[in-house]
């Protein structure tokens, strides 16, 4: 290899860096959220309350956990997360009792024909009435997690990077495993997620789509 196409490779390999979350990132990781919210595709059109996503999937591990929290940046700015919970049992008391409370007053709840609800406002309903029962398969696995990425930082071995970070500072926390929900429709996501040893655990739901549990051992 001569030396510009090494330069080359090694600039590109600097493009993207993991750090750890910072509160200046709030509106950064809420936007990816949003921007990869239907089943890691652009979820703008769903949502007519762009803030709504985030409430429910981005910011309450930030402000619960957030020693557990990991962004990706470019020279563009922050395009991914990996967010973790160290003992979920203990995250979703906090998540009912603390986090929810705080988002009520901004996310009416919605009235009327459940069937007509928007995506909005099904998750406003949940706000009010949240169930967060994980199934009894991953009793085992006490950590969870979920990832996401831009689209242009996506396909360049970053999830693996970020996945790692993450996985090793629950390791280094005592966690003996971790698990994670992810939609059955998300099938690149599935591929990922067992590549990197990660086994399913369980499907809950009947049609599509419905939520696959996968699970991984770290002791």
């Amino acid at each position: 290899m001569n030396a510009h196409s090494s330069t080359a490779k090694n600039e590109k390999e600097s493009r993207f860096w993991i750090r750890p979350y910072r509160d200046a990132d709030f509106e950064a990781v809420y936007h990816v959220c949003l921007k990869t919210g239907d089943s890691g595709e652009d979820g703008t059109h769903l949502y007519d309350d762009p803030l709504i996503l985030g409430h429910v999937y981005v910011g309450p591990y930030v402000t619960l956990e957030p020693e557990l929290a990991f962004v990706l940046e470019d020279e563009l700015g922050v395009c991914g997360y990996v967010l973790g919970a160290l003992d979920s049992e203990t995250f979703w008391k906090a998540y009912l009792e603390e986090w929810l409370p705080r988002i009520r007053e901004s996310c009416p709840d919605p009235a009327g024909d459940p069937a007509m609800w928007t995506p909005t406002e099904k998750l406003y309903h949940f706000v009010h009435h949240p169930t967060v029962e994980a199934p009894p398969e991953v009793s085992g696995y006490p950590a969870h997690l979920h990832i996401d990425l831009l689209p242009r930082a996506q396909g360049q071995g970053n999830g693996t990077k970020m996945m790692q970070t993450l996985l090793d500072k629950l390791k280094e926390m005592g966690s003996p495993a971790v698990y994670l929900g992810m939609s059955s429709v998300n099938h690149r996501a599935y591929r990922f997620y067992t590549k990197l040893g990660f086994k399913e655990l369980c499907r809950v739901g009947s049609g599509e789509p419905h939520t696959v549990y996968l699970g991984l051992k770290l002791s």
